[in-house]
């Protein structure tokens, strides 16, 4: 393989993410570290990659405002199997048809995944009929996001604690795929009859022979290799043995925003890329709105903590968003009691629940299960609420700075303010930044806009946001 064609083509990198906040994730990962990068919504094609420029450009040298990488923000998180058919093919196909070294199907850091719903291994076996390589890497951890892979096994950091996966308070009790096990092989094979083998911390650190000769040695058909990570040291192995093990013309990847974070690593290294050290900051917002579809414990705490700021909080009554008698009436109301709270100088947040034990997420799950709808419609139903409140909102007030909560909310909310791509203005907590919005709408074009998963941050998040600098 010529290794020379690494930042030597026009694009080095590639990826999709299997649900919007992750895909922002990688997006701020790539340009941070000197890679220029966009996230679009929909594929692209070559011609509209050519042409992009980034408004911003972080990441960008010698004054050019190009692209070295792009992404897709996609939904196969939340997709059967068969979904993923109809899905997935064309996206990857359109993605395929650009070329770049590498291409990484990006998960969640905390492997969110069932044979039913986002099912990893179905999502892999679609992508190598269009990124065929001689294995699949499989990099979950992220220690910069307190995610941690201990031989084989994932843990995730809240606060002073650390979990294994399968005991974390918020991911064993996922409403949707619960973590009930924390070793990545055996949750893996029920997604998978492809072999899983695990490329352990002694394996990474030479103990049992050069870390190449051992990935070899585990590569010798195509199948998942599991990379043991914990911190910063084992992510520059991988990004090492990632370029030196590149045996196809655009390498697959499976991974988190540790995956990219480790090759941008090995490319410092190599002296092809600089890291950014310092970013001219946005400043604090004339005027913000807050929405939250997430019911994560840390949303909560960033709701309650932005009320204790005097910022009151508003709740989109769901019951009444799910009925289609009331859901207009809803929307209206809950808009201009935002316009009310804008008029006052005070940031309006947006909520549809306070945490997990909310009353209402059962409520309504009830209510619409009893109607022979399932909870994800409920999902989508509000979400594309928030989305019609924040492009109501907008009308009324022109731009704003906008921070949106949860993954299905925040696509949902992109889509109705017809943001076409984004790319990264400032780093505000790990994996979820400020961004810029690209849109052919000139009322949305430019507006700063912050998509974030509902773990992403601690209680001062949206402060940071309003603010406009990153968090301590």
């Amino acid at each position: 393989m010529d290794r020379g064609a690494i930042l030597g083509r026009e694009l080095f990198y590639s990826f999709y993410g299997d649900d919007f906040t992750g895909s922002t994730d990688v997006l701020e990962t790539l340009a941070l570290n000197g890679i220029p990068a966009a996230l679009f919504l929909e594929p692209p094609d070559k011609r509209e990659i050519e042409q992009f420029s980034l408004k911003v450009g972080v990441g960008c040298s010698n004054g050019s405002r190009r692209l070295k990488a792009f992404g897709v923000a996609g939904i196969s998180r939340s997709l059967t199997p068969h979904e993923m058919d109809v899905e997935l093919p064309g996206i990857f196909e359109s993605i395929s048809s650009i070329p770049t070294d590498f291409f990484q199907y990006k998960i969640c850091s905390t492997f969110d995944s069932s044979v039913a719903i986002g099912n990893i291994g179905h999502a892999v076996e679609i992508a190598l009929k269009y990124f065929p390589s001689a294995y699949i890497p499989l990099i979950v951890a992220a220690p910069f996001l307190n995610r941690f892979v201990v031989f084989g096994n994932l843990f995730a950091r809240v606060d002073q604690h650390t979990y294994r996966l399968d005991r974390h308070p918020t991911m064993s009790k996922h409403p949707v795929t619960p973590m009930t096990e924390s070793d990545l092989a055996v949750h893996l094979r029920h997604q998978t009859n492809r072999k899983i083998q695990l490329m352990d911390q002694f394996a990474m650190e030479g103990e049992y022979g050069k870390p190449e000769e051992m990935l070899s040695q585990l590569t010798a058909e195509t199948g998942y290799v599991i990379f043991d990570t914990m911190d910063l040291n084992h992510l520059r192995i991988i990004g090492r043995l990632l370029v030196n093990r590149r045996d196809s013309p655009c390498q697959f990847i499976l991974g988190s925003s540790g995956a990219v974070y480790a090759l941008a690593l090995q490319l410092q290294e190599m002296g092809k890329i600089q890291k950014f050290q310092e970013l001219s900051k946005p400043g604090e917002a004339q005027k913000m709105v807050i929405t939250a579809g997430s019911c994560a414990p840390g949303t909560r705490d960033q709701i309650l903590h932005m009320q204790s700021l005097e910022h009151p909080g508003i709740r989109m009554d769901t019951m009444k968003i799910i009925d289609p008698i009331d859901h207009g009436q809803e929307i209206n109301t809950v808009v201009q009691q935002a316009l009310n709270t804008i008029s006052r100088k005070q940031v309006p947040v947006i909520y549809t629940a306070l945490g997990p034990d909310d009353l209402a997420i059962a409520a309504t799950t009830q209510r619409i299960e009893s109607a022979g709808e399932t909870s994800g419609s409920a999902g989508r139903i509000i979400a594309e609420a928030q989305g019609k409140v924040l492009k109501e909102i907008i009308a009324k007030t022109g731009k704003l700075r906008i921070a949106v909560a949860g993954g299905d909310t925040s696509g949902y909310v992109s889509r109705a303010l017809g943001i076409y791509a984004l790319e990264t203005l400032h780093p505000i907590a790990p994996g979820a930044p400020l961004c810029v919005a690209h849109s052919k709408n000139s009322a949305f074009d430019g507006l700063e806009i912050a998509l974030k998963g509902g773990q992403n941050g601690n209680k001062k998040y949206f402060e940071s946001i309003l603010k406009g600098e990153s968090l301590n």
